[in-house]
């Protein structure tokens, strides 16, 4: 199918839903206080703390098993330290994009899509690493927010979208491919457009619009990859939406697979099954953080 015409079918689906959730009117602020070349730590802080949810959430992410401090943040202005300037945005983006979809009232089970896609972040942060990719936070944040679009389609067309999955279920069908057949449309472009409504910078645009077609990617096809492999991975693990996609594949015929080798000749001589291992032992680490940040309303420090 035509990508324009998908993407305007997207469009118009977003379009339609009058309560579509907005980032939080503190997010935004911080992120308009994050553009101003003098900022400083202790103002971001303070702006953060007037939303105790948002700083809850942080607190539970810099303390969890991807970002490994050595001792553990109580401090809401030590934890922005930690993270530095550079990733406060991407956290404010993260953080508040899991405060839009936290309720269970879709066709999919929302623990599950959170585990999944934190698990995609976790991975992405690790194969980033083992390709020597510069920003390994980028690659995080890019891996929790790659399915956008599906909590849209689960949320406001559930019953189109449990129709895909029960039409899906033990076939040997993507999910994509199913949401392009059925709607139209697939959760790639409705996450393109929410993530422009919500002025997501590009490249993370990309990733959600590309993350199943790398190589289409201009900005930065290596962080594509990298999310299209973590997908995977964890897709055929326990981190695989409750089972609810049928996925198989030939990681050497991957594309993105193609796309890491060429960035970092070194990744093909990775041993995918001892990697395998090393993402089991990171399952229960992922399972505890979705746990503790949606089931934590603490308070932090200041």
């Amino acid at each position: 199918m035509d990508k324009n015409a998908m993407l305007e079918k997207a469009r118009q689906l977003v379009d339609k839903i009058d309560d579509l959730p907005t980032i939080p009117v503190v997010a935004t602020q911080v992120l308009q206080l994050l553009d101003q070349p003098d900022v400083q730590i202790e103002e971001v802080a303070d702006l953060m703390l007037s939303d105790q949810v948002m700083t809850a959430r942080v607190m539970k992410m810099i303390n969890s098993p991807v970002y490994k401090p050595e001792h553990e943040i109580t401090s809401l202005k030590r934890a922005l330290v930690f993270l530095g300037l550079r990733h406060i945005r991407e956290v404010a983006l993260t953080t508040s994009f899991i405060n839009a979809f936290d309720e269970n009232k879709g066709a999919m089970e929302i623990g599950a899509f959170w585990e999944h896609s934190f698990g995609v972040g976790m991975v992405s942060k690790i194969i980033a690493k083992k390709v020597g990719y510069p920003d390994l936070e980028k690659a995080y944040i890019a891996g929790i927010i790659h399915n956008l679009g599906e909590v849209f389609l689960s949320n406001f067309m559930r019953d189109e979208f449990q129709a895909v999955l029960d039409s899906i279920k033990d076939k040997p069908v993507k999910l994509v491919d199913a949401e392009i057949e059925q709607l139209g449309t697939s959760h790639c472009e409705i996450g393109l457009c929410m993530a422009r409504k919500w002025n997501f910078p590009e490249v993370y645009c990309e990733v959600i619009s590309l993350h199943h077609t790398p190589s289409e990617a201009v900005i930065d096809p290596v962080l594509c990859a990298i999310v299209n492999l973590s997908d995977l991975f964890c897709s055929v693990r326990e981190l695989n939406f409750g089972g609810r996609e049928w996925i198989s594949f030939n990681l050497f015929e991957e594309e993105a697979w193609q796309i890491l080798k060429k960035q970092s000749p070194q990744f093909a001589e990775m041993d995918v099954e001892r990697f395998c291992y090393e993402l089991d032992d990171a399952i229960p680490d992922v399972k505890a953080l979705v746990d503790s940040i949606f089931n934590s309303k603490e308070q932090a420090e200041p």
